[in-house]
């Protein structure tokens, strides 16, 4: 038996995952078929029948076609079957089962992004940083006003935040070069826009400067999503000088520590650089090669070489397929079918000079044609298997995407309201592709007026059922729902109308209060939750049915974790699918409750997975029979759950909350000390927002492990601040801070917003923290004052506190405080009304 017949078996059944192409054109479209072919423009294209390149392709295509190898023969029978028909047979028989579209090249009669799904299962797309800008230019300022570089970049900026993308592309390369300047002199870049602007409409952006300016603020965007830049390097339009085309010229950027988080995407196998792309992916961990265009443009010889320079020193992890397909399905097929015959003959050959074993070979295809690419682009929709059956000795995998969108019936669109209540419209799939994406759906202001008892405006917040918003679906936080696969979820951000954020906003509120930190002191935050809850089991208590805990196991009881495993697994498996990280789980010391640790990550995005996650637990117990509620105190006489989130700041990527040296005071650095400082000088007013309900003091008591004292301690679980050194910091070194006060009714964004903004204050005063306590606070009452005892006292310090009034916004706390004050009313004069907080939250 061939020895090398797993692996060609696994090579050509793979389904693949195209992380760069361009949108197919219609059949009558101005784009010549010539250019499935070439690079080559103009009078240029008469050569391309001379390649070899031509002669191969016309072959292969004709022999899928079952016609005559001849132009004219291809070409009339993509006539007469039509567009659908050819596009359908080229891309089965491509086996692509996922694609990534860069849609900013203009092509005459192009078919949008959602023409695309109708063939692949999964279509995700690619930004054109430069198109956005041009687009943004020749559509015009404003009023007509006269631009400005600021005005110019808040608009870029956040038109690209509001755009659906999976990554992002630059093609510097094509208009200036590789040697990217990242820091750009605001005075250049100025300069540089000035220049575009005087060169008339339509505009085409060529200005080094101008570029400079945009790729770094595009590289900001893309680091804030977590997304990669793709960049072309090498051959590809004539319009590039070549030579600055080379990726070494990338030096500057690769070694800019603001963007080493930020992982870039070297395309088309850099060639004729390959071998200095392969060097730069060895020594930058942000670097990553796709090899696009160079298979299957060039010849045999030529791509086989190309690849296996990619892999003489780049890791098999980092590199990547695409077609690079353009215009016409043919180059979907071409691609495929040529990179399946390189990649055997690379790894095939790797095998017979011992450099990889079989198993690793099979590995390697699996990485190359898949999950490189579904890792990177966060891909959700693509299952874990590759490979056939026949050879699961030898463990290869198959790729298959079971969710494609004609498989969806239903958006829900998400949002936290003042309350904290989750709350969401549905909308038919088709109608949020069609409308919502671009113009949102409609909500009444009275939304964010809401308190946890009444759907409907509290007195005093300033809003009512009088005038509307639109809730606008933030793309980058669209999933499939794990527990009702028909149907996604996606969190919305609040606009007054598209693209002009609602000052009542709890997203943009948090964004807007990060960038102040990020601003004034380049620091980003940084949170994990711990989430706290109870399960619950109906029962019949005196001939009426009553939730009551799911067992009366004690803290990190093993036969706990047994008795709710089922739901457990299920939950994290659901977790896993939202790429939302677990970091640990056990049983709680309440009856009943238990605790998940999510994943380290930027405030925003742990504000996000904190949403997903209690909506995934309560959904699990309800697939169980069983109810999950995260309400502060659900029996009086028991524990209460909280929220807990740990809170580091980073700086270019790097922990700064941490002390560098015995000179610091606490193991906390100067930085860190001033922001946790103000922290704590602001958790009276920071409490309105993180125990937001009466039944949130009933929890926060002392000898609760819940932090009753306006205090602070290292390790010392009854302060309400912690400062934390887990497993694998240096001794002596703080890395995080907890606050305890922080429950599952709380609003995660606002929660998250006051902390900032508190930490804001501490950095701007320069302000010092007190001597920690390191004693249950209880045991020394002459040293430490009282946090709030109820929902009125924090609401009173809130009213006090001008910092917060004036980061946060004066009408957004009038809300705030008008929906705490209708909370207080409404239990104070329903004494049992508490109860009814495990259906609300």
């Amino acid at each position: 038996m061939d020895r090398f017949a797993a692996l060609k078996t696994a090579v050509e059944k793979a389904e693949l995952v195209d992380a760069h192409a361009h949108n197919i054109v219609a059949l009558d479209s101005a784009f010549p078929f010539l250019n499935c072919f070439s690079e080559a423009s103009g009078e240029a294209l008469s050569d391309v029948p001379h390649t070899i390149n031509f002669k191969r392709s016309l072959k292969e295509i004709a022999e899928l076609y079952g016609s005559k190898s001849s132009l004219d023969a291809v070409q009339e029978y993509q006539s007469s079957s039509g567009l659908e028909t050819v596009t359908a047979k080229c891309l089965e028989a491509a086996r692509i089962s996922a694609v990534l579209i860069d849609d900013g090249l203009e092509l005459d009669k192009k078919h949008e992004i959602e023409w695309h799904k109708g063939f692949v299962g999964f279509v995700g797309r690619i930004l054109r940083i430069e198109r956005v800008a041009e687009k943004i230019l020749d559509e015009g300022s404003a009023g007509g006003r006269a631009w400005t570089l600021d005005s110019f970049t808040e608009l870029f900026v956040d038109s690209l935040k509001s755009y659906p993308f999976d990554s992002f592309v630059n093609i510097a390369a094509y208009r200036s070069g590789l040697e990217i300047n990242t820091n750009v002199s605001t005075k250049d870049a100025q300069e540089g826009l000035n220049d575009i602007l005087q060169a008339g409409k339509p505009v085409r952006i060529t200005n080094k400067s101008l570029i400079d300016h945009i790729f770094v603020h595009a590289l900001e965007v893309a680091q804030c999503f977590d997304l990669p830049m793709q960049i072309h390097t090498g051959f590809g339009d004539k319009d590039l000088d070549l030579r600055l085309s080379n990726p070494l010229h990338l030096r500057n950027l690769l070694e800019d520590s603001r963007f080493s988080k930020c992982r870039i995407v070297l395309l088309h196998a850099s060639y004729p650089f390959s071998k200095e792309a392969s060097y730069l992916a060895s020594v930058y961990p942000q670097v990553y090669l796709d090899f696009g265009l160079a298979v299957p443009k060039l010849s045999f010889h030529g791509m086989l070489s190309s690849v296996k320079e990619l892999l003489e020193l780049a890791p098999i992890k980092k590199v990547m397929f695409s077609t690079d397909g353009c215009g016409f399905p043919e180059s979907f097929y071409l691609g495929a079918k040529k990179a399946r015959e390189i990649v055997f003959a690379v790894l095939r050959d790797a095998c017979i000079d011992g450099d990889l074993s079989i198993p690793e070979a099979l590995q390697a295809a699996k990485d190359i044609f898949s999950e490189n690419a579904r890792h990177l682009y966060k891909i959700k929709a693509i299952s874990e298997s590759f490979g056939s059956n026949d050879i699961t000795s030898l463990s290869p995998a198959k790729l298959d995407i079971k969710s494609s969108l004609q498989d969806i019936s239903f958006v829900r669109i998400m949002w936290v309201d003042a309350s904290g209540q989750h709350r969401c419209r549905v909308v038919p799939q088709k109608r949020f592709h069609d409308l919502v994406v671009k113009n949102g759906v409609g909500l009444t202001c009275a939304s964010m007026a809401m308190s946890s008892h009444m759907d409907g405006p509290a007195d005093g917040t300033n809003l009512s059922g009088v005038g509307e918003i639109r809730l606008i679906p933030d793309l980058s936080t669209k999933s499939i729902i794990p527990w009702a696969k028909e149907q996604e979820m996606v969190l919305a951000d609040m606009h007054l109308k598209p693209g002009i954020p609602w000052e009542y906003c709890p997203r943009e509120t948090l964004r807007r209060v990060a960038k102040i930190l990020k601003d004034e002191f380049n620091l980003v935050m940084n949170a994990g939750f711990e989430n706290e809850f109870y399960l619950l089991r109906s029962a019949l208590v005196d001939g009426k049915e009553k939730w009551v805990p799911f067992d009366a196991t004690p803290y990190c009881s093993t036969s706990a974790f047994d008795a709710a495993f089922p739901i457990l697994n299920d939950v994290v498996a659901s977790l896993q699918s939202l790429n939302i990280e677990v970091e640990q789980l056990h049983a709680e010391a309440g009856h009943g409750q238990f605790e998940f640790a999510l994943g380290y990550t930027t405030c925003t995005n742990a504000a996000d997975n904190l949403v997903f996650t209690r909506e995934v637990i309560r959904a699990v117990a309800r697939k169980h029979g069983l109810m999950a509620t995260f309400v502060p105190k659900f029996a009086l006489d028991d524990i209460g759950s909280g929220s807990h989130v740990h809170i580091s700041l980073s700086e270019n990527g790097e922990n700064v909350f941490m002390g560098r040296s015995g000179a610091t005071r606490y193991g906390i650095s100067k930085i860190g000390e001033q922001f946790m400082a103000g922290v704590l000088n602001h958790l009276p007013s920071i409490l309105a927002f993180t125990a937001p309900v009466p039944n949130s003091y009933d929890r926060i008591q002392p000898n609760t492990w819940s932090g009753a004292y306006l205090c602070w301690g290292t390790e010392n679980r009854e302060a309400p601040i912690r400062t934390a050194c887990p497993p694998g910091t240096p001794d002596g070194s703080i890395s995080n801070f907890e606050i305890k006060v922080f429950d599952g009714c709380a609003n995660p964004y606002l929660g998250l917003a006051a902390i900032i903004a508190a930490g804001i204050d501490g950095l701007r005063k320069h302000s010092t923290l007190p001597e920690p306590i390191d004693d249950n606070p209880d045991n020394v009452k002459d040293k430490v004052r009282r946090l709030p005892q109820s929902l009125s006292e924090s609401v009173e310090a809130l009213e006090n506190d001008e910092v917060l009034r004036d980061l946060i916004g004066e009408k957004l706390l009038v809300a705030i405080t008008g929906v705490r004050k209708a909370e207080i009313k409404y239990y104070s004069e329903n004494k049992e009304a508490w109860k009814n907080l495990i259906y609300r939250y």
